[in-house]
């Protein structure tokens, strides 16, 4: 999203792939849900490619992670698979929680713009 959004272009998969350090396949499959969410247009054929379609003000690294891997806190246990929460909580619920809370709020605050500026430092 990052590379897409520095540029008003088609990219085409194997250039992303190139750019990202990746296959076209893992491309494709990772771009999917961005194309499902709306926020990434795909064009088949040779003239085609990959078009950022948001600005990347309004996107969170977070909204990113969970639209092409799932909702982050699903309240599964750490330790073993089962729910955990305060009811039933597992050796590390208390320190997991607070671990989880902190990591989805930074990458909740820090918009797909603050990550395309570091990347171009």
């Amino acid at each position: 999203m990052a590379f897409l959004g520095g540029t008003t272009e088609r990219v085409k998969g194997s250039v992303l792939a190139n750019e990202l350090g990746s296959t076209s396949a893992f491309v494709a499959q990772v771009v999917g849900p961005l194309v499902k969410a709306g926020w990434v247009q795909s064009d088949p054929g040779p003239s085609g490619g990959y078009v950022n379609r948001v600005s990347l003000d309004e996107l969170s690294v977070l909204d990113v992670i969970e639209v092409v891997d799932g909702v982050t806190d699903t309240g599964r246990c750490v330790v073993v698979d089962r729910l955990c929460d305060s009811e039933s909580p597992c050796a590390l619920h208390n320190a997991w929680s607070h671990a989880r809370a902190e990591l989805t709020k930074i990458l909740g605050d820090m918009s797909l713009s603050d990550v395309a500026a570091g990347a171009r430092l």
